[in-house]
């Protein structure tokens, strides 16, 4: 599914229009991303939870050249799925 499915979905599970229902999928991704680039944790029960690991710098090795790269630290968002959705798709 992706977003505009996600949309199409909200639209007709309630009463909302295309556009109101565009509005609160926007809303909903865009304060789970405004959290996460604060560092926050975002949980949502029985499904998922969303969070960032925070990695050090080290000196890597470029492939085809073979020489060293120092690489930056870095933050990366992550994914963990919640008890009840592994279930759900284990069937």
């Amino acid at each position: 599914m992706n977003k505009l499915e996600l949309i199409q979905a909200l639209k007709y599970a309630t009463d909302l229009s295309n556009s109101e229902a565009a509005a609160v999928v926007d809303l909903f991704f865009n304060r789970m991303a405004d959290a996460l680039a604060k560092g926050n944790r975002v949980e949502i029960r029985g499904l998922c939870s969303f969070f960032v690991k925070e990695y050090e710098g080290y000196t890597g090795r470029n492939p085809k050249t073979g020489k060293s790269v120092k690489i930056k630290p870095k933050k990366l968002p992550f994914f963990k799925a919640g008890k009840e959705l592994k279930e759900r798709v284990d069937g």
